[in-house]
């Protein structure tokens, strides 16, 4: 009798038959009995109880063909387990192969040319962060602006950032981090420089949180893209030294700051409807920065492991030989050649039902169908970072995230309010008080300051050509004076008496600056019109150096970061400067002098930075490719509403009292830092 397994025996005697027929076979044993043996055996047992009968081959050494089926589905079972091990490690050789190419590569003037690029990128973002602070004393006289007004002002910039980076960070997974970066930095130079003529509060508002959208993709995106082209050994170290270049942008920011927001003359006006005063050159001066790394960026190739993600192994190739031929150029040795010849790439099938849609349809339902699966890619991307086996890390790195940027730039902006609120203090203390003073027929030709006049009598005398800050006229008469050219900043009249008195040309508004006064034949000749500034009472420079010293402070913590990085790992890193920076908040309750909060500014910015150089390399490395920038865009995002809620929630105690702040920022950092040491290190750790 033929059967389905005994043609598929080798003629030859080898011991290397198969089973079935097709394009699946399977091996098996070769010793075997034959099928009519089989069929004979049966004949003879016909009739006899089976569980009395004896297998006659079983004297022989012979298998039960119950045995024999066994042993196939055996076979099959193990060919179909290594298939899919072999499977498995096909998919695991890319990472491998990715970080092999790279060490073959090397390190040098391509890895260093970008991060030239990308650091004026985040110098850029931290430019963003202060520039508003500095220039708001100025702009909220310059536009009239209200505390609601500068409040929002303040907080409108983190609103663009959470946004962007969310945004930007979600793009760069799927149209890629060079593309994206472009088009941040390209955004944010536009409404940055169209912010500095703005003249109006709403456009002037608009502009910057158009601005803040497109810096905020810069955090996300710089990491990533500079993260693929660097090999394991050299992440943590020179992703801490890129983490310098945000310090510069403080640097950057408060040095230009001091050096031209003073000078009110830098500047021009037509009229009184268009004024660009010195705040406005300054906010000209913050865009050089994105626009330099916009025009480097032109000449920055793609990151070859996203175009592996993406199935583009031609581009990835040509790419990584340019890497290799650049770095080995300037190493000397031009006559290396690049040995790849094959990567491994994953298969994706985005990008090809887009490409099907694109063939039907008009010019705009193309347009649509590209636009709406683009959207659904990337919200499933973000999606996916729910997933069981990033879940669990996702929430502890969020928490890591929040806590550390709630103290970081909630006590970052509460140290200028608090020294400030001293100097205000200060001042207040010094305030002069005349009361039933009665002055006739002088000329005020001097500065009038920090001063409360009460039940004053001023008869036909002149203020001519002055300025008065923060002075106070209350229950006083003034009768026949004249005023004229007067700079005034929070001087009020309350409860006075104003008999035959002329204002000519002051900033001295009949509807804001007197308060239940009684005006008798007074005279408002040519009042000017918007706010006025005066610098030297709104701009101190203390603010200006306690800032550049706060951002010079961060040195110390970038350099030890990146000595350590490699060596201790990034765990300890974020920890213990996480735990450092809670124990300099602490000391801040025993502060009460401007210097000492100073002192404790300084000390808190640099025990911070190296937790944030750790918590960027983390996150960087803690997940896969494909959702890298979206991950981290996601968390940076977290990053800005911890500081916007942060901000909010200091500001109100200004004043009132320090002891809440202090024990908020405290308690976020101690256990941020703790639920630190619970992350996985990512020192030895292969990018996914």
């Amino acid at each position: 009798m033929d059967d389905s397994y005994q043609n598929n025996i080798n003629q030859q005697g080898e011991t290397y038959p198969t089973y079935g027929g097709g394009e699946y076979t399977y091996p098996y044993q070769t010793d075997y009995p034959p099928q009519e043996e089989e069929d004979a055996a049966s004949d003879d047992t016909e009739g006899h109880d089976e569980d009395e009968q004896m297998y006659e081959g079983e004297y022989q050494g012979i298998p039960h063909p119950d045995e024999v089926k066994e042993a196939r589905r055996a076979a099959r079972r193990e060919a179909r387990m290594k298939a899919r091990m072999a499977a498995e490690v096909e998919e695991e050789t890319l990472p491998e192969q990715y970080e092999s190419i790279m060490e073959d590569c090397g390190h040098g003037r391509f890895q260093w040319t970008l991060f030239t690029v990308l650091g004026l990128a985040l110098m850029a973002d931290g430019v963003e962060c202060f520039v508003v602070s500095f220039a708001l004393p100025s702009a909220e006289k310059d536009m009239c602006l209200s505390n609601a007004d500068k409040g929002m002002l303040g907080l409108i910039v983190y609103v663009g950032m959470m946004i962007g980076a969310v945004l930007w960070g979600g793009l760069a997974d799927k149209l890629g981090r060079r593309q994206c970066l472009l088009y941040a930095l390209a955004i944010n130079s536009i409404f940055s420089f169209l912010s500095c003529f703005a003249q109006g509060y709403g456009i002037f508002i608009f502009f910057r949180l158009c601005s803040g959208i497109g810096i905020g993709g810069s955090i996300p995106v710089v990491y990533t893209y500079y993260t693929e082209f660097l090999q394991m050994d050299k992440r943590g170290e020179h992703l801490s030294w890129l983490c310098l270049f945000w310090m510069l942008g403080g640097l950057y920011a408060s040095f230009t700051a001091w050096g031209i927001i003073p000078h009110y003359g830098w500047g021009f006006s037509m009229g009184t409807e268009f004024q660009f005063h010195s705040w406005r050159v300054f906010l000209l001066v913050c865009f050089l920065p994105s626009v330099a790394a916009l025009a480097g960026l032109v000449f920055m190739p793609e990151s070859p492991r996203f175009l592996l993600e993406t199935a583009r192994h031609d581009e990835a190739w040509m790419i990584l030989k340019q890497v290799h031929d650049t770095n080995w150029r300037a190493k000397g040795e031009p006559e290396r050649e690049f040995q790849v010849s094959q990567i491994k790439t994953p298969q994706t099938q985005d990008d090809e039902f887009i490409e099907i849609q694109s063939e039907t349809g008009t010019a705009f339902q193309r347009f649509m169908v590209r636009q709406m699966t683009l959207v659904k890619q990337v919200m499933k991307n973000m999606m996916s970072l729910a997933a069981p086996d990033l879940r669990l890390h996702g929430l502890f790195i969020a928490i890591v995230w929040f806590t550390m940027a709630f103290s970081y730039y909630g006590l970052g902006a509460w140290f200028p309010d608090q020294i400030k609120y001293l100097q205000f203090e200060e001042y207040e203390s010094n305030v002069k008080i005349f009361h039933r003073e009665k002055v006739e027929r002088f000329h005020f030709n001097f500065t009038l300051q920090n001063q409360v006049h009460k039940e004053g009598e001023y008869i036909h005398d002149r203020f001519i050509d002055i300025e008065i800050r923060n002075v106070k006229f209350e229950e006083s008469l003034f009768e026949n004076c004249y005023f004229e050219d007067i700079r005034s900043t929070d001087t009020f009249f309350e409860n006075c008496t104003l008999k035959n008195t002329v204002f000519y040309n002051t900033d001295l508004w009949e509807d804001s600056k007197f308060i239940d006064c009684k005006l008798e034949n007074t005279t408002f000749l040519h009042p000017k019109k918007g706010c006025h500034l005066n610098f030297q009472e709104e701009n101190d420079t203390l603010i200006y150096l306690v800032c550049f010293l706060g951002s010079l402070s961060v040195i110390p913590g970038n350099i030890i970061a990146g000595l350590l990085m490699d060596k201790i790992g990034r765990l300890k890193i974020i920890g213990g400067s996480m735990l450092g920076s809670a124990g300099c908040t602490f000391f801040v309750l025993l502060c009460f002098s401007q210097w000492a909060v100073v002192l404790f500014h300084c000390l808190f910015f640099a025990a911070s930075a190296a937790a944030w150089n750790g918590i960027e390399v983390v996150t960087v490395e803690l997940y896969p490719t494909s959702k890298r920038a979206t991950a981290f865009g996601v968390l940076n995002g977290t990053c800005k509403l911890a500081a916007i809620i942060s901000t909010f929630i200091f500001g109100k105690f200004i004043g009132i009292t320090k002891i809440i702040p202090i024990i908020l920022s405290f308690s976020a950092l101690v256990c941020g830092g703790l639920l630190a040491f619970k992350l996985p290190e990512t020192r030895e750790v292969i990018l996914q």
